[in-house]
């Protein structure tokens, strides 16, 4: 059986702990070793049995062996790749284009000093913060979905 530690709700200290929402740690189930005894072991084996049950029942299929000589006309990385790849492939000096890729985490860690002084948390009472989210939101995706298109229609994807 779980060992369980009830809380004495007429200590003033966890009272006044609680009415600030702190003090839940005082009661409880605690992690060792209901959780770490009993509890995680069968997460973990029920985890590996799936997936030793997915790959017996659904086995992934090997295609054609790899050709060193023989290059696709068009290789596009994984989704997730695509705007990077599109810097990349757009932009006519391949040093300029590992740059501008290199730039793409560097915007990412300067997002959060943007607005740092701005206490909300609301996005409509933080204005900047949200057009630079929506702005490379959309150029995200104009130019993930610009990869998949060949080179001369990439931009205006075909449109026009």
């Amino acid at each position: 059986m779980a060992t369980l530690k009830k809380p004495d709700l007429s200590d003033p200290n966890l009272r006044a702990k609680l009415a600030k929402g702190m003090g839940h740690n005082y009661y409880g189930e605690p992690a060792w070793p209901n959780d770490l005894l009993y509890v995680f072991p069968v997460v973990i084996m029920g985890s590996f049995a799936c997936i030793v049950a997915l790959s017996v029942l659904d086995p992934a299929l090997t295609g054609e062996p790899a050709n060193p000589f023989a290059t696709p006309l068009e290789i596009l990385p994984e989704w997730y790749l695509y705007p990077v790849f599109q810097i990349l492939r757009s932009v006519p000096n391949k040093l300029l284009g590992v740059v501008l890729m290199g730039s793409v985490p560097l915007g990412l860690i300067l997002v959060p000093f943007i607005e740092n002084v701005n206490k909300f948390q609301n996005p409509f009472r933080r204005p900047v913060a949200t057009t630079m989210f929506l702005l490379g939101t959309l150029i995200t995706l104009w130019l993930g979905i610009g990869a998949t298109f060949p080179i001369d229609k990439s931009f205006t994807f075909g449109l026009f």
